[in-house]
């Protein structure tokens, strides 16, 4: 039996996604930021998780979190925040950030299916961070001291990870939203969240200058889909890029546990 806790900020202009502003205003980068949390918790809503957990910074909760269990965040670094969460459980948990809402309870799946042989599920990021992380036996020593908001955030998780011995399962790479191009990406991958409407509509109002500069971005990051159905079903984004290099796939990883340390090697953070 599995925990879910989803870790966010109150979705107020000025306090979420600011590195969408400009070209986004604060107050669309927060709605876009409201947009993308509530895919997340519905996602996590549909998993057959023990508790659901919303660790939340903030006054006023989504209403999409209505029914869950509202942990305040403490307070400090990011590493101290997530530290804070596994040492607050006992059960083995999956946390998730709020940056994903092309996620889907489909590729969060596994972790609830079986825990044999596995301590703990990564979700790696394609800036190098990480998405989620799911440990059997909850530590914030795990965490706490991790250089977060790097791009070699995920390669020091795994290597903690490592050096804990404990035996790791991979997931699929995504993209989290960080940046308007993040954004665009995410948006045509699964357009059918709403997240996908929201930049939709964003970009409807968008004022002339701010439109040029959005269509530029989009002319100038523009790729295939990672899955070729992608762009059609709504598929995740599962292949990873730089820093994680493009034949590290879930697919691989999957069927057998494996020690954080090969998956540095699979990474390329470890020679």
């Amino acid at each position: 039996m599995t925990a879910i806790v989803v870790i966010a900020k109150e979705c107020l202009p000025g306090k979420v996604k600011t590195r969408l502003h400009p070209p986004l205003s604060l107050e669309q980068a927060a709605l876009l930021a409201a947009s993308s949390l509530a895919d997340t918790l519905a996602v996590a809503a549909q998993l057959p998780a023990t508790r659901h957990i919303l660790a939340f910074d903030g006054v006023t909760p989504p209403p999409e979190a209505s029914g869950w269990q509202i942990l305040p965040q403490t307070s400090g670094g990011l590493d101290e925040r997530l530290a804070a969460i596994f040492d607050h459980l006992d059960e083995p948990t999956l946390l998730l950030g709020m940056d994903t809402p092309q996620v889907s309870a489909e590729l969060l799946a596994p972790v609830f299916q079986n825990w044999n042989e596995t301590d703990a599920w990564f979700g790696p990021a394609n800036d190098g961070g990480f998405w989620a992380l799911a440990l059997k036996n909850p530590s914030g020593a795990l965490l706490r001291g991790i250089p977060m908001s790097r791009s070699d955030t995920g390669a020091h998780q795994l290597e903690r990870l490592d050096q804990a011995g404990l035996t790791v399962r991979l997931l699929p790479a995504l993209t989290d939203i960080d940046t308007i191009t993040d954004a665009q990406t995410v948006a045509s991958i699964a357009p059918h969240t709403r997240f996908a409407r929201a930049f939709a509509g964003v970009r409807a109002s968008a004022q002339p200058g701010d439109a040029n500069q959005l269509a530029t971005e989009r002319r100038s990051t523009d790729r295939p889909p990672a899955d070729g159905r992608a762009a059609a079903t709504g598929a995740p984004d599962l292949h990873p890029v730089a820093p994680y290099p493009a034949d590290l796939h879930s697919a691989d990883l999957h069927p057998a546990a494996t020690r954080a340390a090969d998956l540095l090697t699979l990474t390329g953070t470890r020679s």
